[in-house]
């Protein structure tokens, strides 16, 4: 990504902000594309999140980075959902790469059926699996995130567990009938 800063205040030097870059954007690239379900609009955000980092060169806590910086893509995430135009279904969108292990079609079936369920769930609980499962993230850490309360997140993820598992059942009942 190139980011122009000539125009206006200098804020982060270039090295840390290619450090930070290098470190996390795939993190924020991932998180905003489970959570939106398209690829283009994932890179829209990832590049959001990094031009507010260099904008405003906010005063980060060491190894705290990639908080401020997931925690400002899902901020970004919400805009976009809230926003009528975004609410249809977006279908045919291309699959966000990931490692796989030895390649096994019903595993890559099932990780396409999971990423599908994610994106179903509601905001709240889409954002603590997110945040959990795929960026292992701790309860504590994800309540700081979020600003709720521990028990919250405990529920919410508890509660979103069931309804993937609901979910995926339905998907597994509608593929025998």
């Amino acid at each position: 990504m190139g980011v122009d800063t000539s125009h206006g205040k200098e804020s982060m030097d270039e090295q840390r902000f290619n450090e930070l870059y290098q470190a996390y954007a795939g993190d924020v690239l991932r998180v905003s594309y489970y959570y939106l379900g398209d690829r283009q609009k994932a890179e829209d955000v990832t590049q959001d999140v990094f031009l507010r980092l260099i904008r405003t060169d906010p005063a980060l806590i060491p190894g705290k980075e990639k908080a401020w910086l997931l925690t400002v893509a899902l901020n970004r995430c919400r805009d976009l959902w809230r926003e009528s135009w975004f609410r249809r279904v977006v279908l045919g969108s291309p699959q966000l790469e990931t490692k796989r292990a030895p390649d096994r079609l019903e595993d890559e079936i099932e990780r396409q059926e999971l990423r599908e369920a994610v994106r179903r769930l509601s905001p709240g609980f889409r954002e603590v699996v997110l945040l959990h499962y795929f960026q292992g993230l701790g309860i504590a850490e994800i309540s700081r995130m979020l600003n709720l309360p521990e028990g919250t997140i405990s529920s919410r993820l508890s509660r979103a567990r069931k309804k993937l598992e609901e979910m995926l059942k339905e998907s597994e009942h509608g593929e025998e009938r």
